[in-house]
């Protein structure tokens, strides 16, 4: 038990350092408080017990990088429970009682406190021996991706040896003064860890015991003092951020859906993000939830083909320049800069595909997709700087309805023999096929579009198309940040919609899927919208198709982002390539984890940031090595950029087929 004298000396420590701590969160909450929108309590409860599930178990944690995922956990869990074991460790020091007693409650206290302190200890040296010793290549950035001078004076590498070293000695010290405890009283079953190492102090003399057990106390309750006032600025934070992340996370309909802009406001005069307070307030609370593990950067197909473009980095930037400038953005003064000149450069901005993958591999529920696409909407909307190729796709969804900028009154062609009804020559439809503009106007694509209506005439299903009266629906323009292109899309498709009245809309692209179903209804249009390999399940389930057997060598599967990722759609495509070809190989970047084609993010209509490699060759190298004889895709981009991925590899590259062209092949 402490002296009175220590006890005054602690009680006054912790005044201090709540009051300095305090001030630091308080700089903090106000910075986040800057950024857009309102905190949403819908669902709140439902929210927090999913908050406090992620947070406790690390659920989003370990979709990679398993054993680097263990040893965090270590260092999570062992923290966490060293908020119970801080507080016996005051009272023990103050009174002369022992923690939650000597019966089971404290015996397993003491048990998983034991064992907790060396599972961080592990857990701290094999990160500290990561980062400072091997310098895993995971943990650094390309030189062509944009950083802070402080970012690259090695201001991560200081934050991380200081936490890690906070973690350590705290840690350290806590369970050496139990060794020191344990040397005087004798051993403890239920703290085998600290019994075998008070073997080390049995020739010490009390007095020395005495005193070791004091100053343990002091190094690992004071080291917690010391540190509150630095924790608002640390890494650190992330262990309390990461839990109201989780907490705030927007309930989206799907994992990439965006916000609308409310253009009949017009009391609204910034449209998109220039600057850090233009953002919402859940992404500038996205750069002190984040841990800086760079597993989005892993994860991104810009950064892996060699572009500019670190989600990480963006993060990071974003956390050092609040604070470096933390005082004034508190206060309420506007940010100096905007976020393109220590951010992220223009390059990777325009970098991004859309895919999602940094979203969905975040330990931490960060979204810096999100910023990006908000960082296209000021460049397109606020100053007219976006590539220039994007001009001819944004006039031609503007004039003709599609982005190749072909006549509307063509958008049939590709059904001529085909007896494809209209919804005008066949009002009574069941199902609407929305054909969209790839199957409409892009060679390749035709080709699905006719092999599905075969597949569909063979099952009977009662379907029409809306022919000239379908628009692009705005996929392309939104996420390349023309908002007011995308709005008036919108309008004219849900008017279009709204008076044919479809009880199921089907269609073969996922883009086309995701806006249809996931974003229109902001703007009134609810439908009922399915992808075609959703379809072909039920027919095959119903036994209206029987494909297969399919006959031309083995398959591998290719998860289109927009329809796996962004739409939690797995099962059904595979479900229909088993029931036709068999047994499926997949690709190591498979579900959740596949990796884009390159066409996303409006990339189809520009041309690709320069880097190491192309994105759709990437991927088609993946696939190739699998020893598949074809790919099999469910998205007409993704057909459009493997198919030029397999061109490019010469003779003898793998042929690329969508679901239906393998069943329709089959009938």
């Amino acid at each position: 038990m402490l002296t009175p004298f220590e006890k005054f000396i602690f009680v006054f420590a912790v005044i201090a350092t709540i009051y300095n701590g305090y001030l630091g969160f308080r700089k903090v909450y106000l910075v986040i408080r800057r950024g857009q929108g309102d905190v949403g309590d819908d669902q709140i409860v439902r929210r927090a017990v999913a908050a406090a599930l992620n947070w406790l178990f690390l659920r989003p944690t370990w979709k990679v990088r398993k054993v680097s995922s263990l040893f965090h956990a270590f260092i999570a869990w062992g923290f966490i429970f060293y908020f119970l074991v801080n507080v016996g460790d005051v009272i023990e020091g103050f009174f002369p009682v022992t923690f939650l007693g000597t019966g089971w409650p404290g015996q397993l206290y003491r048990l998983l406190a034991d064992g907790l302190s060396v599972a961080v200890l592990v857990g701290m040296v094999y990160f500290l021996l990561r980062r400072f010793l091997f310098r895993v290549p995971a943990l650094q950035y390309r030189a062509n991706v944009k950083l802070m001078d402080r970012v690259k004076a090695g201001g991560i590498r200081r934050d991380s040896l200081i936490v890690g070293l906070f973690i350590l000695f705290h840690v350290g010290a806590r369970f050496l003064g139990q060794s020191f405890k344990l040397a005087q009283h004798g051993a403890d079953p239920f703290q085998p860890f600290a019994t075998a190492v008070s073997g080390f102090w049995l020739g010490w003399s009390e007095t020395a015991l005495v005193v070791a057990e004091h100053v343990a106390w002091w190094v690992a309750l004071g080291l917690i003092l010391a540190f509150i006032p630095y924790f608002p600025y640390s890494k650190h934070i992330h262990l309390i951020m990461a839990g109201v992340n989780f907490l705030v996370r927007p309930q989206r309909t799907a994992l990439g859906a965006l916000e609308p802009i409310d253009f009949e406001n017009e009391a609204i005069e910034q449209f998109g993000v220039a600057k850090l307070e233009h953002l919402s307030w859940k992404h500038i609370l996205d750069a002190y939830a984040c841990i800086m593990c760079n597993r989005c950067q892993d994860a991104c197909p810009a950064y892996v083909t060699g572009k500019e473009l670190s989600p990480a980095a963006l993060e990071v930037n974003k956390r050092y320049y609040i604070n470096a400038h933390l005082d004034a953005l508190a206060a309420g003064e506007p940010s100096p800069e905007p976020l393109l000149a220590y951010a992220i450069s223009e390059a990777a901005v325009w970098a991004c595909t859309a895919c999602g993958a940094c979203i969905e591999v975040c330990p931490v529920g960060n979204e810096p997709m999100f910023d990006i696409l908000a960082m296209r909407r000021h460049q397109v909307l606020m100053e007219s700087a976006f590539p220039a190729q994007l001009q001819t796709a944004f006039s031609g969804m503007e004039r003709t309805g599609n982005p190749w900028k072909m006549s509307r009154a063509d958008r049939l062609k590709w059904a001529e023999g085909l007896d494809i009804p209209t919804v005008d020559e066949n009002p009574d439809f069941e199902l609407l096929w929305w054909v969209g503009c790839a199957p409409a106007y892009d060679m390749r694509a035709q080709a699905t579009a006719r092999a599905f209506a075969r597949v569909l005439k063979a099952a009977g299903v009662h379907f029409a198309v809306l022919g000239a009266l379908e628009n692009c629906t705005g996929d392309a323009a939104r996420r390349a940040g023309n908002e007011a292109l995308f709005y008036e899309l919108a309008q004219q498709n849900i008017a279009t919609l709204n008076e044919v009245k479809p009880k199921r809309i089907v269609t073969t692209c996922p883009h086309c899927l995701h806006t249809l179903g996931k974003e229109y209804p902001a703007y009134g249009g609810h439908y009922q919208v399915i992808h075609h390999t959703e379809l072909l399940a039920e027919l095959i389930a119903e036994g209206k198709i029987k494909p297969g057997p399919w006959q031309d060598g083995s398959v591998t599967y290719h998860d289109p982002c927009y329809l796996g990722r962004h739409n939690g759609i797995f099962e059904a495509p595979r479900a229909v390539l088993e029931s036709t070809v068999g047994s499926l190989i997949e690709l190591p970047r498979h579900r959740q984890n596949s990796f884009c084609c390159g066409a996303g993010g409006a990339q189809m209509w520009k041309e690709e940031e320069h880097g190491t490699e192309a994105v759709n060759v990437n991927r088609y190298q993946e696939a190739a090595v699998t020893g598949a004889g074809t790919i099999a895709v469910g998205c007409p981009f993704c057909l459009t950029m493997l198919t030029d991925a397999a061109k490019r590899s010469g003779e003898g590259g793998l042929a690329v087929k969508d679901v239906v062209e393998l069943v329709a092949a089959t009938l």
